[in-house]
């Protein structure tokens, strides 16, 4: 048996390749999903059986003896489900031909008259996706969808988080009839209707230069609000761990300098600042956007019942729990039994509470403290100037 995996692009006949009709042509069946059987013409007259899953496909595969072709929308190698397709083919010791095709990237570009080299590239079809993490790179951002996240969803979610302004493309129904081009802003395009075979491209979104963790405390916008300290904040992100990918709750946020540097440093990952108090969710967001932290979002409200509707994640900062602490430990890692959680004080008596809070729930503790001291000039000296001393205490994760 001969199998041919078969990339149509948009599905159009004038988007096929010489080597794919010729493949069709050939082919004693063809297989696929109905859409694109529909749109091959009467000059393949191969028997046509609709079918999608790879389970499917291979049952069905196996019953034939003759030359067979399973066909794909855009390109083999771009989001496509002919990667599931080819581990099962070679599961069953059977080697497939695969002929790609014109990926819908490449159309929305030679539609634009762009390169597309440089561009970050997501896929959103039937996956969940957060569009203010992926355009963070401070590159195009192209986003294939489908299902609930089409364009417009894509762009309501850019202007939550503070992109409403970014210029944005939608490319509908690519090298088909009713093909349509529309340019506008995020927040212009968020109520906008599409056609389900649509892709969109945001363009640069301002970014924030990469650097070494522990950012001057003089960068971050500052009020009345307690703010935690370069040295010391540098110290909780390397407890942290943070992954570019990961999900961290920030718990009692004050200014957010944590939560920022976080959501730069896990750039297409999320970041949950939760703070009570209004004055301190305003300045989050300023220095949200001061740093273009688009990945950042500000939950205003108390733990532990402001943790509720967050994801899991990954690590936890608690930075000021009031007497809630041991509930927040709970809640995260209710979530993810696996949650780093990292506790910042400054008195003894909460150490003492961190470090049992930490054992009743299953972790084994570790505690740090840092005592820092800076200079200040004084007439012509430099005198060493003592800061508070602050205790890290850690657990879970790996230890």
């Amino acid at each position: 048996m001969q199998v041919t995996l078969i990339a149509l692009g948009s599905g159009a006949e004038e988007t096929l390749t010489a080597q794919a009709r010729a493949a069709l042509r050939a082919a004693a069946c063809i297989l696929g999903a109905p859409r694109l059987l529909e749109g091959l013409g009467p000059e393949y007259p191969a028997r046509r059986i609709a079918a999608v899953r790879p389970e499917d496909l291979i049952a069905l595969l196996l019953a034939e003896s003759g030359p067979c072709a399973v066909v794909y929308s855009g390109d083999i190698g771009f989001y496509s489900g002919a990667r599931q397709m080819l581990l099962r083919l070679r599961e069953q010791g059977i080697e497939a031909r695969v002929l790609p095709g014109l990926s819908s990237v490449q159309l929305l570009a030679a539609r634009l008259g762009r390169p597309w080299q440089d561009w970050t590239l997501c896929s959103a079809h039937g996956t969940d996706c957060d569009p203010a993490a992926a355009v963070m790179e401070g590159k195009s951002t192209f986003f294939l969808t489908g299902g609930a996240l089409g364009p417009a969803a894509l762009c309501a979610r850019l202007s939550e988080a503070g992109l409403g302004r970014l210029p944005v493309t939608v490319g509908e129904n690519l090298a088909c009839a009713g093909e349509r081009i529309v340019c506008g802003t995020a927040e212009e395009l968020q109520a906008e209707s599409f056609a389900s075979l649509s892709v969109l491209l945001a363009e640069a979104a301002p970014c924030a230069p990469r650097r070494a963790p522990g950012w001057p405390d003089a960068a971050f916008v500052r009020g009345a609000v307690p703010m935690t300290k370069q040295m010391v904040r540098a110290a909780v992100l390397a407890q942290l761990g943070a992954a570019e990918r990961g999900v961290y709750w920030d718990v009692g946020a004050g200014t957010g300098s944590v939560s920022v540097e976080l959501a730069v440093q896990c750039r297409r990952g999320a970041v949950y600042a939760v703070e009570r108090r209004s004055e301190a969710c305003a300045l989050i967001r300023a220095n949200r956007e001061k740093f273009c932290a688009w990945n950042l979002r500000v939950v205003e409200g108390r733990a532990p019942e402001a943790l509720e509707e967050l994801p899991a994640p990954e690590g936890v900062f608690v930075g000021g729990g009031g007497g809630a602490l041991d509930a927040i430990v709970a809640a995260a890692l209710q979530k993810n039994a696996r949650a780093r959680i990292v506790i910042s004080a400054i008195a003894l008596e909460t150490v003492g509470r961190a470090m049992e809070v930490l054992q009743r729930n299953g972790l084994t503790p570790q505690a740090a403290q840092l005592s820092v001291s800076e200079t200040k000039g004084a007439g012509g000296l430099h005198l060493l100037q003592a800061n508070n001393p602050v205790f890290l205490i850690a657990g879970g994760g790996n230890d």
